[in-house]
């Protein structure tokens, strides 16, 4: 024998009439709402302000910096990365965009003779800083010894990364961590290569080192 809640809830589930008077009322009483909404006078309707909405715009700011060799001085927008500052604003293309999230290593520069992922950083926080790109290694018409040792060894397939990859390479000499191929791929495990160069990249790398060439 089913509890009489149970009965009564089934009953007031399924067995209540239905009613399409009140069904249609519902249904025009909301469709003349609607319409009355749709057709109120504009000067009934509260308006805002475009400036109230629409952000303003943002200041620009002053910047300092040397770069390859050269100072530079301008105004930017204090959301401007270094990244998006080289390649958007001066049109040194040479530094790439890769992830954009300081993973790939695509967009490596020097910053005071240090690598650093020019994607995370903001332009402003370099004011006065010495900048050296991919566009700034060679002399002239003449290779660095780096850029040299990348071709010899093949050092690369589609090219996309070889810049970030070499100013890597450049770094990890430098710095005194090209000793053996262990900490020259230990150094270099920051910049990606998705063609899959990297034990021709390490070679260039060990060659340069082992050579003693000034870089």
């Amino acid at each position: 024998m089913r509890p009489p809640f149970l009965v009564n809830y089934i009953k007031s589930m399924y067995m209540n009439p239905c009613h399409f008077d009140d069904a249609r009322r519902g249904f025009l009483k909301k469709s003349v709402s609607l319409a009355a909404l749709y057709l109120t006078p504009s000067i009934l309707v509260k308006t805002f302000a475009a400036d109230a909405i629409v952000p303003t715009p943002i200041a620009k700011e002053k910047l300092q910096f040397i770069l390859n060799g050269k100072p530079v001085a301008l105004e930017i927008d204090a959301r401007t990365t270094m990244l998006n500052l080289l390649r958007e604003h001066i049109g040194y293309t040479g530094t790439k965009k890769g992830c954009e999230m300081g993973q790939c290593g695509a967009c490596t520069i020097h910053v005071n003779g240090k690598r650093l992922k020019s994607c995370t950083q903001l332009a402003l926080n370099h004011q006065n800083n010495k900048i050296t790109t991919i566009e700034g290694l060679a002399n002239g018409d003449q290779l660095h010894p780096m850029q040299a040792a990348f071709l010899k060894h093949d050092a690369f397939q589609c090219g996309y990364c070889t810049s970030g990859q070499i100013m890597s390479a450049v770094a990890c000499v430098r710095e005194g961590n090209a000793k053996t191929r262990a900490s020259i791929q230990a150094y270099m495990d920051t910049n990606i290569c998705r063609c899959g160069a990297y034990q021709n990249i390490v070679d260039a790398i060990e060659e340069v080192a082992k050579s003693g060439a000034k870089i």
